[in-house]
């Protein structure tokens, strides 16, 4: 198969990128040659993300761009995989009739077969049950040589009232520990030195398989892997952030002292409207805690805004939970309302405009909470691992330990003497601030 060369767009969550880099692995196995350029393969694959209204516009954009280049001659086959291809099926057929194969995720396993008979065929839909999604095999890495993802669990049965994930997903279903331990193993011998743990629920790590949440023992053994400087846990539930795992984050060096937790909301009335536990009180609580027993950890939320029922007062009560809780990281999103999903079919919508501007204001609190923690950090000094050299800026930049891979800023710095290579570690003193990157010198 050497003379067909495949190339592929992933879209969407580090979930999702996983899944992209097993295919990958299929396609090399079978022989194909892969670029990382779609636009200039024979064969195009746009993994495609379909969480919400904005993902599935990406998606489709994404899809018109590589099917007017096949419309000109430049590729010869178009595939469509990843949560839009499950969720909308041969609607993405009957929508975009240059597609050559669309693919449901139970089908991934089939996607060097299917490559092939792509170019031969059209029309295509080939699925298969969720659970037939392939967890493990080789994976041809798509980040940089010093950081990825390990996906310790597929699916999800929260049940929350706006997410599409179950239907798209599946039922929640863990790996086995040994297997995620091997899998560690390879990525540390390959150059990784920050592993970032993702799941739809992380927090729920083990209950399937051992009948009890395993994410801390998990964790404790990753540690042991020899060459993992960093372990990052992305997404924790806030109710099941316990005792036993802020344990491990503060007594374990190399755990990340990272939380990414989303709330979502404040308002009891819209957390219950959601399917989701707490209020105001018991999460205020839950961030005290934590930094009480994990002193410097970073903590990054996500929050919504114009979910049916959101009433002002609703609102009001959110903005003064980010001003006084002081996050670290923030983001926000505007509810999208999701055929399948519980919340879809509620009264009382807010309107787009008005939901926008909630938006806005909460993103406006939190860039003077960022501002404030900028000013906090002047002086600091940083362990920064070293992702490279800013030719315009003429310096270097890089992560600390609070700040995730694509989703956060950046630490730009000066340095004396020799370079420092990507995937190194160095020490940086704070001395200043770019909006929410940081600024300062190698010391």
């Amino acid at each position: 198969m050497s003379e067909v060369k495949v190339g592929m767009v992933s879209l969407g969550c580090p979930k999702n990128q996983v899944d992209a880099e097993l295919l990958l692995g299929f396609l090399a196995d079978a022989g194909y040659e892969l670029t990382a350029d779609a636009a200039m393969a024979d064969v195009a694959i746009v993994n495609t993300c379909g969480f919400i209204e904005s993902a599935k516009a990406e998606a489709i954009e994404e899809i018109l761009e590589l099917a007017a280049l096949k419309k000109e001659g430049r590729i010869k086959s178009l595939i469509v995989t990843g949560c839009l291809a499950e969720r909308y099926r041969d609607a993405v057929l009957e929508e975009i009739p240059e597609v050559d194969a669309v693919v449901g995720i139970g089908a991934n396993a089939q996607i060097a077969d299917i490559v092939a008979r792509s170019l031969k065929e059209k029309g295509m839909s080939v699925y298969g049950e969720k659970e037939a999604l392939p967890l493990c095999g080789r994976r041809v890495q798509t980040t940089e040589f010093y950081y990825s993802y390990l996906k310790i669990a597929e699916g999800c049965h929260n049940r929350c009232s706006f997410c599409a994930i179950p239907l798209i997903r599946g039922g929640f279903r863990s790996r086995p520990m040994e297997e995620l331990l091997r899998e560690a193993d390879q990525l540390a011998r390959r150059g990784v030195k920050e592993l970032n743990i993702v799941a739809q629920d992380p927090t729920e790590y083990g209950s399937d398989l051992y009948g009890r949440r395993c994410l801390p023992e998990l964790l404790r053994r990753l540690c042991d892997v020899e060459g993992l400087e960093w372990i990052r846990v992305l997404y924790c539930y806030p109710e099941k952030i316990t005792d036993e795992l802020l344990d491990v984050m503060a007594e374990q060096p190399k755990i990340c002292k990272y939380i990414d937790m989303p709330i979502q909301h404040v308002s009891q009335k819209v957390l219950r409207a959601m399917r989701r536990p707490g209020d105001k009180a018991s999460l205020s609580a839950l961030i005290a805690h934590i930094r009480e027993k994990v002193p410097g950890v970073t903590l990054r939320t996500t929050v919504m805004t114009g979910f049916p029922g959101e009433t002002q007062e609703d609102f009001e009560e959110l903005a003064d939970f980010v001003r006084e809780m002081k996050f670290e990281k923030l983001g926000c999103f505007i509810w999208s309302p999701e055929e399948g999903t519980p919340a879809f079919d509620l009264p009382d919508r807010v309107d787009e405009e008005t939901a926008a501007q909630r938006e806005e204001s909460l993103l406006d609190e939190q860039s003077r909470v960022i501002d404030e923690w900028c000013e906090r950090m002047i002086g600091q000094r940083r362990r920064v691992l070293v992702e490279g050299f800013d030719r315009l800026a003429e310096c270097c930049f890089g992560r600390s330990e609070g700040e995730a891979p694509e989703i956060d800023g950046k630490i730009f710095f000066d340095v004396e003497g020799a370079r420092p290579a990507m995937g190194d570690f160095v020490e940086v003193e704070i001395t200043d601030s770019m909006g929410c990157d940081l600024v300062g010198h190698r010391v």
